[in-house]
């Protein structure tokens, strides 16, 4: 057997960031081969990622990074909060929108994934690449940007039709209201079918079980239904919302009044929020 020093294990330790009897053991296997240790470690160390694969990962961070027109958006998942605030797991995500920003990339990949191999095996936590996007901002427009404080939570507003300092504000404010009321549409048209029809089935429901609302004319209490698809669709639906800094307008009165005001009309561009794990 070789004799395995303990200024080589140390130097092992700081190489590949194992346990140090992880890394005398590994010396021991090799008889004192450094490369070969350092490769048997690897080894061992993504055949644990591989077994910790399915265990849960409720903790993670969202990066956003804006540059010029492109708004690129990472997500990586870990199992702990101790890892998400970890200064190598933000390193990777930044390390992450570098290189989407470089290769346009545009979804998942091995090679944006290999970034978080190493740190994976040295922690021996289950940790993944949840979602890549990326966000092209068309000219004469403005992106409201904006991340709550534990980075699990990042919404993304793109307004057309001016890039007035009033509009930019106005776009970072809905930012703030999608982070606050996280509607499920944007506007009424995308609601499915199906979802309105399953929602009218528990309204009517719900009239029936009333004996007043039983006895009223078909038509009339038709009316009555369609006033609650009608409310809760303004509940579930972005624009239809009541807007978070005015709650006497709706998110598309106060677009409408924000380019008057800017001498301009206003459009919505693409609407994003992100959820950490959704």
């Amino acid at each position: 057997m070789a004799d395995i020093s303990a200024a080589k294990v140390k130097e092992l330790r700081e190489t590949t960031g194992a346990g140090m009897m992880d890394c005398k053991k590994a010396l021991v296997e090799t008889n004192g081969d450094f490369d070969a240790a350092v490769k048997l470690l690897k080894e061992k160390g993504l055949a644990a990622v591989a077994k910790r694969a399915e265990r849960a990962t409720s903790e993670g961070r969202i990066f956003v990074r804006q540059n010029g027109n492109k708004i690129a958006v990472v997500e990586l998942l870990c199992e702990t909060d101790f890892v998400a605030k970890n200064e190598e797991f933000i390193a990777a995500g930044e390390k992450m929108l570098d290189e989407v920003f470089a290769k346009n990339i545009t979804e998942k990949t091995e090679e944006l994934n290999s970034l978080l191999l190493d740190f994976a095996t040295r922690t021996r936590e289950n940790m993944s690449l949840n979602k890549v996007k990326i966000i092209d901002v068309p000219a004469n427009s403005v992106a409201g940007i904006y991340v709550h404080s534990d980075f699990k939570t990042a919404a993304i507003t793109v307004v057309k039709g001016s890039e007035a300092d009033s509009v930019k504000e106005f776009a970072r404010d809905c930012c703030m209201h999608l982070a606050a009321f996280t509607p499920a549409y944007i506007k009424a048209d995308e609601v499915p079918e199906s979802y309105i029809n399953e929602q009218k089935e528990i309204f009517k429901a719900q009239m029936d079980q009333d004996e007043k609302m039983a006895a009223k004319p078909q038509n009339v209490k038709d009316g009555i239904l369609q006033g609650k698809i009608n409310k809760h669709l303004a509940e579930i639906c972005f624009v239809d919302q009541m807007f978070v800094k005015d709650d006497k307008k709706t998110v598309k009165a106060k677009l409408d009044e924000v380019g008057k005001a800017a001498g301009a009309t206003l459009e919505f561009g693409e609407i994003n929020l992100f959820v950490l794990g959704k």
